[in-house]
């Protein structure tokens, strides 16, 4: 008899060329004999809930079987267990960088000196351990919108798993500390990981407001304090640049595609990176940052520069000149350039144009192009005039046509790109009806130009032909607001609340561990946020309960929930991360189901109903004691506790 017994459960990425990057739940057993077996679950389309078993003895694979329970495509089977060989290398490569990357990004000394400062005298006072809880939140929604988006949290997580300080980390604050810093304080430090964190958050891509705790981060007093500014600048930007492209993906509708294109123009590199993961998670398609498509799994996309176009000045400069066709009829290599003077004249007479108005070196730059990229012909096609980019690009996405290529479309890059964009539908309608070219009617129009999220509503004002849209500079700098200004902010000590009070209510927090609630309606629409104390039962479906909206006029509301979901749930504990983590494109799937659920008036761009976030009545009783106690702990002498 075999006695088998559980040892691991963990969670992996596999990068798989049929089903872009999903994640795998592992069940891992080993067996007295040394065997190990691996049962393999696999979520997501395209191929849906399949299940394997691979045996392994030392490491090395001596047998794959496995059965498919809704999917009944033995090739597709067959398919998966080699790519899942092949590409678990490149893709444990991949995973490693994304950490890597973290370490790198985001070590324990990038943050505030006063963290130090802290953590030096909480230790001199003998605090340092004392458990404490600290909550993460950000006061009004951005971009005087209805919602944010909260973001970061997996980079978070990989954070407090790697947190430790190296030995150059503790001599480099040895030296910037005062003088006369005890020096058993600084192996302390040596010794520091976050074994004794935990932490509750709410799911990465979920809708928030204002003033709900996002994170609940709780342990050692010193340790939870060290990992304030590292944890506000994981958050703050992601969250915010992933709002920002949620409501640029509202201002277009479903159907125009969105392109982030704004690496050049983003606040360094890291902003440049992190701009492309989270505007693809608010929403957009694609993105043209070549190492966000390699470390996250995002589709990347881009042609050519006016600065290409600009390059080529005559057809002699077109090298080689020939290309095969697609389906290699014929007897070998076509004369492009041959071709497309055949056709250039065709397309002037058709479109009314001059033969003399179209640009030689334009027309040389296309070519070059589509013959280096005959499946992938989009050109910018304004570098001189759309008049002559025009007639260069019909002629020679016609000549590819005649080789049984299909081209993709054109770019817009200035002026007026709604009226621009009509014109050259009206030239791609009259090119396929009079040449009998039916791949003219799928080519597609992008328009980039300084795009903001009001010229993209625009769009859906004012007839055009756009089919995509490539965002940059007002994407990727959040222009209309550049912070989120989330906050880190000490609730509880030794199980005691603690509250920050200021001359300015906005900045007063509220005190104690707290749970926190989503109350939805009967169509599924939530309308509440409901703050409770951690010890008090949960709100019940159908029960009607009073609380105290915040920052509102109203003091006391009752309402009644038909459903009640907790908005929390543990993600690290004991210095590991204790939920499974998710790729970019589950997350942006998370995004598109969490504002679907949203009622249209929280989702307005402009002047949105300000969403209730509220507490409940222990918590309120709660607040208004810490306050009462405040006030007579400093009657006299007169003053109000402030806490900036």
């Amino acid at each position: 008899m075999k006695l088998v017994i559980e040892i691991l459960q963990i969670n992996i990425f596999l990068q798989l060329r049929e089903v872009n990057l999903l994640s795998y739940w592992i069940n891992c057993s080993i067996s007295l004999d040394g065997k190990r077996s691996l049962e393999i679950y696999v979520k997501g389309s395209p191929h849906k809930d399949w299940k394997l078993t691979i045996c392994f003895a030392f490491g090395k694979a001596l047998e794959v079987g496995g059965a498919i329970s809704k999917s009944q495509s033995s090739a597709a089977l067959l398919k998966f267990r080699s790519c899942l060989w092949n590409m678990a290398a490149s893709t444990s490569r991949t995973c490693a960088a994304v950490e890597r990357s973290i370490r790198q990004r985001v070590p324990p000394l990038l943050t505030d000196l006063y963290q130090f400062t802290m953590a030096y005298a909480y230790w001199r006072a003998g605090r340092h351990s004392e458990p404490a809880v600290f909550e993460l939140f950000f006061r009004s929604n951005p971009f005087d919108g209805g919602f944010s988006l909260f973001s970061g949290l997996q980079d978070c997580l990989l954070f407090l798993r790697s947190f430790h300080f190296t030995d150059e980390d503790v001599e480099y604050l040895c030296s910037v500390l005062p003088p006369g810093s005890d020096p058993a304080f600084f192996s302390y430090l040596r010794k520091l990981d976050c074994s004794g964190v935990t932490v509750r958050s709410v799911p990465e891509g979920t809708v928030v407001f204002a003033r709900v705790p996002l994170m609940e981060v709780s342990g050692p007093l010193a340790v939870v304090q060290l990992l304030e500014t590292s944890l506000l600048c994981l958050v703050n930007y992601a969250s915010l640049v992933c709002t920002n492209a949620a409501r640029f993906r509202l201002a277009a509708g479903s159907r125009r595609r969105l392109v982030e294109m704004g690496l050049r123009r983003a606040q360094g590199p890291d902003g440049g990176l992190t701009a492309s993961r989270y505007t693809y998670m608010g929403g957009f398609d694609l993105t043209s940052n070549v190492l966000a498509g390699y470390l996250f799994g995002i589709p990347v996309a881009g042609t050519m520069a006016h600065s290409y176009v600009t390059s080529f000045s005559c057809l002699e400069e077109v090298w080689p000149q020939s290309l095969v066709p697609a389906n290699g009829a014929g007897d070998g290599p076509v004369d492009l350039i041959s071709l497309s003077r055949d056709w250039l004249g065709r397309v002037c007479d058709l479109l009314g144009a001059e033969p003399g108005g179209a640009r030689q070196g334009e027309l040389a730059a296309f070519l070059s192009y589509a013959i280096a990229f005959p499946r992938n012909f989009l050109p910018v096609i304004d570098s001189y005039s759309v008049a002559s980019g025009l007639v260069n690009f019909c002629t020679v996405a016609l000549s590819l046509c005649d080789l049984q290529y299909q081209p993709l479309g054109v770019r817009l890059d200035s002026g007026d790109l709604c009226r621009q964009s009509l014109e050259v539908r009206r030239a791609f309608r009259a090119c396929a009806e009079h040449f009998s070219v039916p791949a003219f009617h799928s080519l597609i129009i992008v328009g980039t130009n300084s795009i903001t999220e009001h010229s993209v509503q625009e769009l859906n004002k004012k007839e055009n032909e756009i089919d995509a849209v490539g965002v940059g500079t007002h994407l990727v700098t959040c222009t209309q607001q550049p912070s989120l200004g989330c906050v880190y902010k000490l609730v509880e000590v030794k199980g005691s609340p603690r509250m920050k009070l200021s001359e300015d209510p906005e900045k007063s927090t509220m005190p104690g561990k707290k749970s926190v609630y989503r109350l939805l309606d009967a169509q599924g629409h939530p309308f509440l946020d409901l703050l409770c104390l951690s010890e008090e039962p949960p709100p019940q479906a159908g029960v009607a309960l009073r609380c105290h909206p915040l920052g509102g006029d109203q003091d006391v509301a009752t309402v009644t929930a038909s459903q009640v979901t907790r908005l929390r749930q543990e993600v690290f504990s004991q210095g590991q991360i204790t939920h499974p983590l998710r790729n970019a494109k589950e997350v942006r799937e998370s995004v598109q189901s969490s504002l679907k659920t949203l009622q249209p008036q929280h989702k307005r761009l402009k002047d949105p109903e300000i969403y209730t976030v509220a507490a409940s009545e222990k918590l309120h009783a709660v607040l208004k004691e810490v306050r009462r106690g405040d006030r007579k702990q400093n009657s006299s002498s007169g003053k109000i506790l402030v806490e900036n």
